[in-house]
Order: C-alpha cells, then structure tokens, then sequence
C-alpha cells in the first residue's frame, strides 16, 4: 500500500489578511484527499506563535514532513519571508520560490517587471511613507484615483478618493499598512481575473469576471457582504479570452512565479484595452475564491488541483536537488 503524503498545511499569521487565511486553510484541508495525505496543521497565531509545533519532525518519529502547502496571505507569508525559511529547512512547498513571492507582492516591482517586458500595467506613483504628497498625486491624475499598500492583499488599505480631502485620509491609511504607498489612475471598465498552474511551462484558466456590488471590488465585499457577483467563465470574445490568457502567463514568467497565482486585470471600457492589475502568489482558497472555481470551469476539479499543486512543488524540489551548491 502506498503510503500517505505527510502534508504540513500553514496558516494563520501575522497579516491583515489572518482570518481569509483561515477560511481558505479550511477549505483546502476539507478537500484533501484523506486516502493520500496525513494533514498536518500548523496554525501561526497573529502573535507569530507557532502551534501545535515549528516544522520539525515529532520525537522519535521515522520521518517528518513530505511537502508544505503554505496558505499565508500578505505580508509574512506571501511575501518571499516564510519561503526563506522553508528553503532553509529543505522543505518542498507549493507556489511560488522566494524571489517569485517577493516580486509579486510588491506591487511597485511587479509594474516594473511587466514593463521591462512590455506588458501593459495602469499608470501609476509610488511614495515613501515619510514624504506622502497630495501636490505629486494632482500633477499625474485626474480624480478619482485608487491608494493601495504597497505589500498587502485582499484589498486591506485600499480606498478611491474623488478629492482631496479624501486623497489625504486615504495616503495616511495605506501608510498604516506598508512603508510604501502606490497611487494609480482609476480605471472604469471591467474586473478579471484568470489564473495560472505550473513551474517550467504554466498554462492558464479561462477568465471570470467580478461584478462588485460597492465602489470597488474591496475587503467587505471580498468576504462579509456575499453581494458581489461572479461570472465564470467571463462573457468575452474569443480574442478577449486568449489574450487574457496569454497576459495572465506573460506576468507569471516576468515575476519569476512557479506553482500558482491569480492574475486579477482591468478592462477599461473607453478603450477596451486589458491592464494586468495584481498577481497573487497565494490566491483565495475559501469556498467563493475564484482561484478553484476558474480551473474547475477550465475542466480540472479542487480536489485534482490540490494534487497538481503538490506534484509541482515536489517536482520542483526534486530539480532543485540537482543543483550543486558547493565546490
């Protein structure tokens, strides 16, 4: 009999993002396969207490941990830091490696890696918490615009100021969050998202399409109001469809991802341009998160989809052990 993979799943954490953390761990201990997988919990409290125990193998045991499935949103779990730490231990994990992680959590570097590849990204400023300036932001755009964290997800810190007054509350509020704030032009139009699978040569899903039922598409809607609307697959043209698809992977590469991420785009409505927005190397896995429901409308299940994603993480440590790193 074949014997069971001990999967170490993490959750939890010190970000503003700890309770989505939770609800997505559920969901993906929930579809785990108890056949193939031991699950292991490993709960980080927003304290940064580890519970029941860090990642080492229980006294006397014959073997520790298979393979770690890290389902850390934001800021000390999406962000390169607990990937450090897993690369230290030797431990495989799934999504993105620490360079991937970082990169795609800076929303200031991602825009600039999709621009070095031409890929178009919304007009954007960045600014140091200390030196914050509404005169900067009024010489660049016109009102509104959107105020994000720098480093943060699901829409934690973000607001969409329509003046000054408003500008001002919303610079000071994305600076609780992350030393560095970004401002970009406000784009109306569409909100999609697709997402991507694989290490060497990621595929894409088919897109869907967010209708939010506020001003944007923001943290209660997110995951308290259940008002927002979803279309899966997207009502787009053949034409919109593959070049989602082919932006959503293009962004994959220029961050260096592997494993998965969620690539969330605007579609401006005057020009019907598509702007890559966010790339998540750790997407939602609650039970309205549409990383799983975009693969199952491409044809591939959740439970099939938690079993891909732990092949390529242990695909990717196997290569990985092929690489010498002393003389």
């Amino acid at each position: 009999m074949k014997r069971k993979l001990r999967v170490a799943v993490l959750y939890g954490g010190r970000s503003g993002e700890h309770e989505v953390s939770i609800r997505s761990a559920r969901s993906i201990m929930a579809a785990m396969d108890p056949a193939k997988y031991q699950i292991l919990p490993l709960f980080i409290t927003k304290g940064g207490r580890w519970k029941p125990r860090p990642l080492l193998p229980e006294p006397g045991a014959n073997r520790g941990i298979d393979v770690v499935f890290p389902v850390l949103h934001g800021t000390f779990g999406e962000d390169g830091t607990v990937q450090g730490l897993l690369e230290l231990a030797g431990l495989p994990y799934v999504g993105a490696g620490v360079l991937g992680s970082s990169a795609a959590m800076d929303k200031e570097i991602m825009k600039r890696l999709c621009q070095e590849r031409s890929l178009p990204v919304v007009e954007y400023v960045v600014m140091d918490r200390a030196r914050l300036s509404v005169k900067l932001v009024e010489e660049r755009f016109s009102y509104p615009v959107f105020v994000k964290p720098v480093n943060l997800g699901s829409s934690v810190g973000i607001s969409k100021p329509k003046n000054r007054a408003a500008l001002r509350k919303a610079l000071g509020l994305a600076a609780l969050y992350d030393r560095k704030v970004l401002v970009e032009r406000a784009i109306a139009g569409r909100e999609l998202e697709c997402s991507v699978l694989g290490n060497d040569d990621p595929v894409a899903s088919l897109p869907c399409e967010i209708i939010p039922s506020r001003e944007f598409y923001d943290y209660e809607d997110k995951y308290i109001l259940d008002r927002a609307q979803t279309i899966v697959p997207a009502d787009l043209t053949p034409e919109q469809v593959e070049e989602t698809r082919r932006l959503a992977v293009a962004c994959y590469q220029a961050c260096a991802c592997e494993g998965m991420a969620r690539v969330d785009f605007l579609l401006e409505a005057a020009t019907g341009r598509i702007y890559i927005n966010e790339i998540n190397t750790i997407p939602g896995f609650t039970s309205i998160s549409m990383f799983p429901k975009m693969w199952e409308a491409t044809g591939l299940p959740y439970s099939a989809l938690i079993d891909r994603l732990i092949e390529l993480a242990l695909e990717r440590h196997a290569a990985k052990r092929q690489t010498r790193y002393r003389r």
